[in-house]
């Protein structure tokens, strides 16, 4: 059996129904869906997706990966996008997982590993795919494996984890996650403004401001921005903010007003047209239909 079929049957095991499934392991989920969806806005931030079956597809601004069995994707920073599963049925469900990547344990990982001959792309992106091979695939399954053994998971998974992403390092992923722990580079810089923002977005501050924190001219600061998230960075607050607004709706059953001033909105009436044009749908008819066809959980 292949490191591919044993993945797969990992994860029918586990994820016996449609939806995400929470681990043990708390950096790592599983999927299920047996249908097709509409593509949903939502925030990807770093980790590692693989499509174990069917197929998926993410859009970020103009850029479209679509990734399907035996494909990985990673994200290196916390990105806006819009992301639909491409290819399921109930013969044969979309199964995938998902990964988050500790920065930390990146950057010790880069700090001792040699690159001198690996190529360098000058192209900055936050994500980008490519296909899982055999080591990667079996150092996923031992991680999976590991829920069945609870006296091991707490000693193990760490380590298995950090190979992970020694792993991944070694792949055609490598310069992405190496550029945002790269100490002066200008993804690094990015990579760090856009932490600060996911926690201080509902605040005023100027775009002078982020660019003086990244020690760039506005103009190289919003050029480097766009390189990366494909988003102006007003854009990219913009969206921050409408999808933390959806969650708190969904998740804590906030009416728009509530929502929209807990993140930053001073007009209900701005927000309720800047939602309707970001989702399609006005807010509560928004929230109404993905309560409806379970599209969150």
């Amino acid at each position: 059996m292949t490191s591919k079929q044993t993945l797969t049957e990992s994860v029918l095991a586990i994820a016996t129904h449609d939806g995400i499934f929470n681990t043990q392991i708390d950096a790592l989920k599983l999927v299920r869906r047996s249908n097709v969806s509409e593509p949903m806005p939502c925030v990807y931030g770093l980790g590692l997706g693989i499509t174990v079956q069917g197929g998926k597809r993410v859009t970020l601004g103009e850029d479209i990966y679509d990734y399907a069995e035996g494909q990985t994707l990673v994200a290196s920073v916390d990105v806006p996008v819009v992301s639909h599963i491409t290819s399921a049925s109930i013969q044969r469900p979309f199964l995938g997982l998902h990964l988050c990547i500790d920065s930390k344990v990146l950057g010790q990982a880069v700090a001792n590993m040699d690159f001198s001959s690996q190529d360098c792309v000058a192209r900055q992106c936050a994500m980008s795919v490519v296909d899982a091979d055999e080591g990667l695939l079996d150092a996923i399954n031992r991680l999976i494996k590991l829920l069945n053994e609870p006296k091991l998971l707490l000693q193990l998974a760490p380590l298995i984890q950090e190979e992970i992403v020694f792993r991944l390092l070694q792949s055609p992923h490598s310069y992405q996650l190496r550029q945002i722990v790269t100490a002066g580079s200008a993804s690094q810089k990015i990579a760090k403004i856009l932490y600060w923002l996911k926690q201080n977005y509902k605040d005023d501050f100027s775009i002078v401001d982020l660019a003086a924190e990244a020690h760039m001219s506005e103009s190289t600061f919003r050029q480097h921005f766009r390189e990366v998230t494909k988003l102006s960075p007003l854009q990219y607050i913009k969206n921050l903010r409408l999808q933390e607004a959806r969650q708190l709706m969904l998740n804590q059953r906030l009416d728009a007003n509530t929502a929209a001033l807990q993140v930053g909105y001073e007009s209900a009436s701005q927000f309720s047209r800047e939602y309707t044009r970001f989702f399609g749908r006005p807010p509560l008819k928004d929230i109404n239909a993905l309560r409806l066809s379970n599209a969150f959980i």
